[in-house]
């Protein structure tokens, strides 16, 4: 311990002259004065009292330097130890009994450890610690992640003396990387669970299907199965969706170790999710029946965009627009032609996306066609191809995004430039350089003029010559009266050659497709205009964990707002409501239900806000992984490698007495950190009882003696 001046050392000289003449102004006798107090004490009086007014003044004065005090702290770091316990269901599938009688022997293992030294704590899976018996651990973790667990302890331990992690576990994991890929700074010992022995089971493997399938619409569920010691017989595959039967076959196991797949074909016959099971007829002498199900969730959608092209007359821009569109399955494509189609367009059908190719017309054909179309699609988005037929009058009338000015049947023939200061697409400007290389569109030959609100994607180029003339421009700042849909605008025809050279240049059709694609999808997406929005923070959640859900209020000028009590009903497949009343804060805007079983759910949340009522509709899904019932061989071989890697020792349930032999036969010294402090001396308490004390004894004394 050091003190430390934050001033010249040379001011404690000061403090003692200042207590001295203090104490010596104090307690000297004056002279020819017989009602002196002080002139009366005796002399050792006078010098004791004298002295404790020196020590207290002086002391004072020296706190008032503030002088620091550097100390340090060594402390002694036991090694450490920790138990790292897979508590996952697959450690337990082998017997209780058997696993009841290895914790048995391992709690035994921890409490000789401590007793010769090490310090030793316990890990489970999820990163909980542990001090409760081992042999009370309930193992029910649905899923394994070994890696995560050993991850978990590195991260935790740094700096700290840890030596040695003992991993107790079957081997087997269903998360996250292989342990054996990471890199740990202690050694891993193991002690293997479970039998490395394959069982006589039958299990479902795997089921591949689409996640999301369009009403009316067929779609296959493969079923992937594996058996072992079955070998002769045949196997029965159930599909059954609501308890009803929808399929059945026989899938045959010819060897000792199969693995087979048979596929259903299924008919999207209703919306909203649909769940299926797909269950192996258990067979006699399977070591468990819990992997011959899995269930299959699958969104049924009626939700395909309707896309109407409407074309003046047969183009290659058509088919080419038509390619493009066709890649997306979302939308469902209407294709028509004013002129050499026997068949109108439906102008009193609701569209999402609209598409005009040279309309309208010079020729006036499609006037009434479009009136009717737009009266109908009041805010549908449109995407304008402009050529040589189009009439710049009406359409300047119909488009918030340019105005042209030109005289009809006159075009210019003009290549593109990338506009790279427009973000919003996110498109690629490297990619885009091909556009440069790619023939000439015809454009309308006149003056171009942006409306506000629009942005380019493209500019025209003419040979060499770079111009502020609009090639690709979109307009989405829809909703106000003067522009009530979202537009985009493709001032030039021949989009179909576009197409060809760039497949003749790159093998592709990549780029231009790329772009018109996201130019489409920019219009058409929908914005989201709800006051009250309440969906779960995934579309699918596993058993066991919280459903969470997020809750977003507004009000008209669509700020958001809190404290609006929300009314929450949800429903399953069996028909059960569960209803819920919460209230959403600044502070928390979530709502959490548990213990939710396995199943396809609805939910529909509702509040009164101004008066109106305000609902919220969605689905989610609470699904059921069997994950450790598909593998119940333990991985020994796993453990040996890891072991292996980090330096440490395999041992398997019989020896594991050895393992308290191995840990505490190494001298591994305890760990001396040493952290040095600084303080200041006048935050110690104690000084303030001694200023206290030694002005108690002088005031005591003083009155003792007859002083004031």
């Amino acid at each position: 311990m050091n003190v430390i001046f934050q001033s010249s050392p040379w001011w404690v000289l000061v403090c003692l002259l200042v207590g001295a003449v203090y104490a010596a102004a104090l307690y000297q006798p004056i002279p020819n004065r017989e009602s002196d107090t002080v002139s009366a004490w005796d002399r050792n009086v006078r010098y004791g009292l004298a002295a404790l007014r020196f020590v207290a003044v002086s002391l004072l004065c020296f706190l008032l330097v503030n002088p620091l005090i550097r100390s340090i702290r060594t402390l002694t770091e036991k090694p450490k130890v920790v138990l790292a316990i897979d508590n996952s269901e697959s450690v337990a599938a082998a017997g209780r009994p058997a696993l009841t009688a290895t914790l048995g022997n391992l709690q035994t293992l921890r409490q000789q450890l401590a007793n010769e030294g090490l310090d030793v704590s316990v890990r489970t899976l999820g990163d909980s610690t542990t001090d409760m018996d081992l042999g009370q651990i309930p193992f029910t973790q649905r899923t394994t992640n070994l890696s995560g667990l050993l991850s978990s302890i590195r991260n935790d331990y740094e700096g700290r003396h840890l030596t040695d992690v003992v991993l107790i576990s079957d081997g087997i994991f269903n998360q996250g990387l292989s342990p054996t890929f990471g890199q740990y700074p202690f050694a891993v010992h193991a002690v293997g669970l479970g039998d490395t022995i394959p069982k006589r089971d039958i299990a479902v493997k795997g089921v591949v299907a689409n996640r999301i399938a369009y009403l009316g619409n067929q779609f296959p569920i493969q079923v992937e199965v594996t058996s072992n010691g079955f070998q002769g017989r045949a196997g029965t595959v159930i599909l059954r969706q609501g308890g009803r039967e929808v399929g059945r076959q026989t899938l045959s196991f010819g060897q000792s170790q199969t693995f087979g797949a048979v596929t259903f074909q299924t008919a999207a016959t209703q919306k909203g999710v649909q769940h299926f099971v797909v269950e192996v007829v258990p067979q006699a002498g399977e070591f468990s029946t819990k992997n011959n199900r899995q269930d299959v969730y699958i969104d049924v959608i009626d939700g395909r965009e309707k896309v109407l092209l409407l074309g003046l007359s047969p183009h290659p821009d058509l088919k080419a627009i038509r390619s493009i569109l066709e890649r997306n399955q979302n939308y469902e494509l209407d294709v028509r032609t004013l002129i050499g189609s026997e068949t109108p367009p439906p102008t009193d059908k609701k569209f999402d996306l609209i598409i005009l190719h040279q309309i309208p017309d010079n020729a006036g054909a499609s006037a009434n066609v479009i009136q009717l179309l737009l009266a109908n699609n009041k805010t549908t988005p449109i995407l304008f191809v402009l050529g040589n037929q189009s009439s710049m009058g009406p359409f300047n009338t119909i488009n918030p995004v340019m105005q042209v000015t030109a005289q009809p049947g006159q075009s210019d023939k003009v290549t593109a430039r990338y506009n790279d200061t427009y973000k919003q697409l996110n498109l690629d400007a490297a990619r885009l350089e091909i556009i440069t290389k790619l023939p000439p569109l015809l454009a309308p030959y006149g003056d171009f003029k942006l409306m506000p609100g629009s942005e380019v994607v493209l500019w025209q180029q003419v040979g060499s010559v770079q111009t502020q003339k609009p090639l690709l421009a979109l307009n989405v700042t829809a909703g106000s009266p003067d522009r009530p849909r979202k537009t985009a605008v493709l001032a030039g025809e021949g989009i179909w050659q576009w197409r060809l050279e760039e497949y003749a240049l790159t093998d592709k059709q990549e780029v231009v497709d790329e772009m018109l694609q996201k130019v489409i999808q920019l219009i058409s997406v929908k914005e989201d205009r709800r006051k009250l929005r309440v969906y779960p923070i995934r579309n699918e959640f596993v058993a066991g964990e919280k459903v969470i859900f997020e809750t977003e209020l507004y009000n008209d000028i669509y700020e958001r707002i809190y404290d609006k009590p929300v009314n929450l009903s949800i429903l399953d497949e069996r028909g059960i409501t569960r209803s819920f009343n919460y209230t959403p804060t600044t502070d928390n805007s979530r709502f959490e239900i548990s213990r939710l079983p396995e199943g396809a759910y609805r939910y529909r949340a509702s509040t009164n806000l101004s008066g109106k009522n305000e609902v919220s509709e969605g689905q989610f899904i609470v699904r059921d992984l069997q994950l450790e019932a598909l593998n119940t061989t333990a991985d020994h071989g796993l453990l040996r490698q890891l072991t292996t890697q980090t330096g440490g020792k395999f041992y398997n349930t019989k020896n594991v007495a050895n393992l308290v032999r191995d840990l505490t036969s190494r001298e591994i010294p305890a760990r001396l950190s040493s952290t040095e402090e600084l303080s200041e001396l006048i935050n110690w308490r104690w000084l303030f009882f001694v200023v206290l004390v030694l002005a108690t004894l002088e005031w005591g004394t003083r009155k003792y003696f007859g002083g004031y």
